[in-house]
């Protein structure tokens, strides 16, 4: 049974917010630092779901961020060109990467074949690893 919380977060993501994220931009990760600072990146993200999942290698500064602590926020578009954006704030969780099948589909996304290959082929012994955003709010921003 749903509590009344879990019946708005299931509805967090109206038709329009998931088809404005499932549009190819950058989205612009931030994790706190041990030092309290805040730590923002640029990085590609997928809609899976009402999640929203990033790649990273796991021995990235974001990536040991969140291992401390879970809780992040994505601004995705809101750019005075692009109008309308989105910040996602949720917990993070790190999950593995089997046969890098996630890193697969983010790549190909992004990138055409032929460079999708190349960055995969670079990345082959890499340990990549999948972080997924379980929303706690989303907000429209401008």
């Amino acid at each position: 049974m749903f509590s009344r919380k879990d019946e708005e977060y299931l509805t967090m993501l109206t038709p329009e917010t998931r088809e404005f994220l499932d549009r190819k931009l950058i989205a612009r990760l931030a994790t706190l630092g041990a030092d309290g600072y805040p730590h923002n990146v640029p990085i590609w993200y997928m809609l899976e779901g009402d999640d929203i999942v990033f790649i990273s290698d796991r021995s990235t500064r974001k990536t040991k961020n969140l291992v401390a602590n879970s809780k992040a926020a994505v601004v995705i578009g809101g750019d005075p060109d692009d109008g309308t954006g989105y910040m996602l704030r949720g917990d993070v969780s790190i999950e593995e990467d089997p046969e890098k099948a996630m890193t697969k589909r983010m790549t190909y996304r992004y990138e055409t074949r032929e460079e999708g290959d190349r960055l995969l082929e670079l990345w082959k012994d890499d340990d990549i690893i999948i972080m997924r955003l379980k929303l706690k709010s989303v907000v429209k921003v401008y």
